[in-house]
């Protein structure tokens, strides 16, 4: 009865050390994807603290464009109003993350078209800083993207596979989304002069 009892309390060690180590490791790589994600954010967060000084330095010199100012302005507010940890874990909020994010792009580059039309703006030292920090954090979103997509890719298969699927399940740990290219980014641009 000894031996029995002693190889049951083994047992029950080595699976409490197996399931301890498994949820300390799936805690450790959950941490790392929200840490991923707190630097995208910071990276959307850095382009909308730009916006708005973009828009007053092209204000300046494109007074008639009033429209297109308020839809960079508009799709700002959405952008920042996404912005949320908890849509990494929420399909739904993941896509209203992604679609106020292109919105924002979109509106910015109709924004940068639209500086096309005066030269003096395009000359302004103000204005080429204001783009190249810009592009410089577009660069920025596209970098800590793909670092996230790589950190919830190892997140998401250590939470998939079995035996660590169990206890994945049983405490609570999902997959988290990946960024995915835009359905718009499918057509290559064209081109014309």
């Amino acid at each position: 009865m000894n031996k029995v009892l002693l190889g049951f309390i083994g047992l029950v060690v080595v699976v409490g050390l197996w399931v301890g180590g498994t949820y300390n490791g799936l805690v450790g790589q959950d941490e790392s994807v929200k840490r991923a994600w707190a630097q995208v954010e910071n990276v959307y967060q850095r382009r909308l603290d730009l916006i708005p000084n973009l828009v007053e330095t092209v204000k300046g010199y494109a007074t008639h464009e009033r429209e297109l100012f308020t839809q960079v302005t508009e799709a700002r507010a959405r952008a920042a109003g996404s912005i949320n940890l908890g849509a990494i874990e929420d399909p739904a909020k993941f896509a209203q993350f992604l679609e106020s994010q292109q919105a924002l792009s979109s509106a910015l580059s109709r924004l940068l078209v639209t500086v096309e039309n005066y030269p003096q703006l395009k000359a302004s030292e103000n204005f080429l800083a204001l783009q190249s920090q810009l592009e410089g954090t577009e660069n920025r979103i596209a970098v800590e993207r793909g670092r996230y997509n790589e950190v919830a890719q190892v997140f998401n298969a250590n939470v998939r596979r079995f035996p660590a699927n169990l206890i994945a399940g049983a405490l609570g740990f999902r997959a988290k989304e990946y960024f995915k290219a835009a359905e718009a980014a499918k057509e290559a641009p064209k081109v014309s002069f």
